[in-house]
């Protein structure tokens, strides 16, 4: 998958180190497989949800931190629309969150 922007994870792993190695998994395994739907991802990433409107939220650091992913599988493309900590997750509509 092309993912947009990979400067979003690095931009918050440089405030949240304890998040780097995490995101950076997420990123390689994120970057090195095509996914059809919605079930391939969520089979590859144990803990991930589907929430509607094409996004997947993904358990970073043991649920520590949150990602939203919204998905193209026709381009093989996904975009970053929120990375956040679990209290931070807990204050936005995952479904219409826009780079928060």
């Amino acid at each position: 998958m092309r993912i947009v922007a990979k400067s979003t994870l690095k931009d918050f792993w440089e405030i949240y180190t304890d998040s780097k190695t995490g995101l950076l998994s997420w990123y390689e395994k994120m970057s090195n497989t095509d996914y059809k739907n919605p079930q391939e991802v969520i089979s590859d990433f144990k803990g991930a949800d589907y929430v509607g409107n094409e996004r997947i939220v993904f358990n970073i650091a043991k649920n520590k931190f949150r990602l939203i992913v919204s998905f193209n599988y026709e381009f093989n493309a996904c975009w970053i629309k929120f990375v956040g900590t679990h209290k931070d997750y807990d204050r936005i509509d995952a479904k219409t969150v826009e780079n928060y």
